[in-house]
């Protein structure tokens, strides 16, 4: 089940904010924004708990904790991506579903005539067995709306859900209530289209007013499971949380385990290198897991809304319904808009006057804006694209790291004497000689972690890199990387792949033994 917000912020900094708080509270996968606050150049909008995709006039924000893979298909929406944004969405065991966030309205600042998202090739966007388009599409039909006097600007949107058979989430209730000069009515414009059962579609009410005049908008779509498999995202365990009796646990575990399995000697074979590593590996995390606190990815609210905020967000609710056009409603959203902006401006005061030092850098963090988290399509040397994530991962891997001679092993020198020069002593220096904010690999394990493990067992720790370094096997499970693409600031041209760099992340425990073996190649090079 993918659970979704969508709504118009009317081009409003506190409304847009307040739609992005009402999904943590929701606790919804993905929020869908229509005309939210420009971003100037000196001001960035951010949230703490969202990957945000911005174009113009349309977010799409990714909750973090989710467990959706997310894959932005800009290749779908050329000619139209500042108000329409086509998102691949799916969670591990899961088929994709394309989220499209639809603004649909032509741009006076830039002369158009045409509305922009008329003019994708709608066929191409709308995927078929999961496709949900959620918008503000500015269309009047009785089809979605029974109070439809007059028809307007639906012939296009109705013509596509007979060829498509889409079907129309809206329950008839008004979505825009509009005051223009002592007139004022109520439309349905803010519309959710689907070739998917939608399984609950509903306006929320007084508790999530947002001020605009918009309803915001919450629904559900069912998904097609390929195989049953829960997503849990966890990226470490909280070590610095655990108290002396945890710790005594750990170690009490930790031997427990290690007596069912020996120690490498000095005949071991390069087999029992790899299964030695890829066993200590194993039993550190099922440790941790049984007495340490992990570490999950997870979406909280902003510090700064706190529970006056909230209040009167439900003031503005109460008073909406009861007479839209009056001066208590207006006088409502103007307190709701004031309370935020102050709320906000009193904890930055307050955590700029506690910085000390370097600490003051981390302001200059939280100020800067920030860009979106879009990768565009990307063309390798000889013009071919890549559209999807799978696509964009397999050529920034040959991007990164080009087809060797065949993963072809030589056979290695006779060993020498080099590992009977690793000592308890060498070993500790390469441990404690980096710092403990190191990033760690796939197997999650922190130098943290592995310092743990060397006040345990430092014997098995040592004999495991004097084994490594005899037989001149760096086991597999040391050299699993996790790999991060950055972006390089100030290119021209984000569809080349020399515009991004990629960083790979191992294992901690491998990156010691290194560490070791490098200082053995120093010393043999000053003698």
């Amino acid at each position: 089940m993918i659970r979704v917000i969508q709504h118009n912020c009317a081009r409003s900094y506190e409304w847009t904010i307040a739609a992005l708080e009402t999904g943590v509270e929701r606790r919804v996968d993905l929020v869908c924004l229509q005309e939210p606050r420009r971003e100037r150049e000196d001001i960035g909008i951010s949230h703490s708990a969202y990957e945000i995709r911005n174009r113009k006039r349309v977010w799409t924000a990714i909750q973090k904790g989710s467990g959706l893979v997310v894959d932005e298909r800009t290749d779908l929406t050329r000619g139209a991506n500042g108000d329409v944004i086509a998102t691949d969405v799916r969670r591990r065991g899961e088929k994709i579903t394309r989220i499209v966030n639809v603004y649909n309205e032509t741009d006076t600042q830039l002369g158009e005539r045409e509305r922009p998202a008329r003019k994708l090739n709608w066929q191409r966007v709308i995927r078929q067995g999961g496709t949900v388009l959620a918008g503000d599409f500015n269309a009047h039909s009785k089809r979605w709306d029974p109070r439809c006097q007059v028809q307007r600007d639906a012939a296009f949107w109705e013509d596509m859900i007979d060829k498509n058979g889409l079907e129309i989430g809206n329950d008839g209730r008004p979505t825009h209530h509009w005051i223009r000069e002592d007139q004022e009515g109520e439309s349905v414009i803010d519309l959710t289209f689907a070739n998917r059962p939608i399984v609950k579609w509903t306006i929320l009410a007084d508790d999530y007013a947002s001020g605009s005049d918009h309803e915001v908008i919450e629904w559900e779509v069912g998904v097609d499971r390929q195989e049953e498999a829960d997503y849990e995202r966890v990226v470490g365990w909280n070590l610095a949380a655990m108290m002396e009796k945890d710790v005594e646990a750990a170690e009490k575990l930790w031997m427990e385990l290690a007596k069912k399995r020996a120690q490498l000697d000095a005949e071991c074979t390069e087999d029992k290198v790899e299964q030695g590593a890829a066993w200590g590996q194993e039993a550190m995390r099922s440790v941790l897991d049984a007495t340490a606190n992990t570490i999950r990815i997870c979406a909280r609210s902003q510090r700064w809304w706190n529970a006056d905020i909230k209040e009167r967000r439900r003031t503005v609710g109460r008073e909406r319904r009861r007479r839209r056009n009056s001066e208590e409603a207006a006088r409502a959203k103007a307190e709701l808009q004031k309370s935020i902006w102050q709320s906000k401006r009193e904890m930055w005061s307050d955590c700029l006057e506690h910085l000390r030092g370097a600490e003051v850098w981390r302001a200059a963090r939280y100020a800067n804006p920030r860009a979106g988290m879009t990768v565009e399509a990307l063309k390798d040397r000889e013009g071919k694209q890549a559209n999807t994530s799978l696509e964009k991962e397999e050529m920034l891997r040959h991007e990164s790291f080009p087809p060797n001679d065949g993963d072809q092993y030589y056979k290695l020198p006779p060993a020498g004497s080099a590992h009977t020069r690793v000592t308890e002593q060498a070993v500790e220096q390469a441990l404690y000689s980096q710092s403990v904010k190191k990033a760690p690999g796939p197997d999650k394990l922190s130098l943290g972690a592995i310092r743990l493990l060397w006040r345990w067992d430092k014997e098995r720790i040592v004999s495991l890199t004097r084994a490594a370094i005899r037989t001149g096997r760096h086991p597999a499970v040391w050299k699993r990387a996790s790999g991060v693409v950055i972006r390089k600031p100030g290119k021209d041209d984000y569809m080349k792949l020399k515009a991004y760099r990629s960083i790979s992340l191992l294992s901690c425990m491998g990156n010691v033994v290194e560490k070791v073996a490098t200082e053995l190649l120093s010393e043999e090079a000053k003698r």
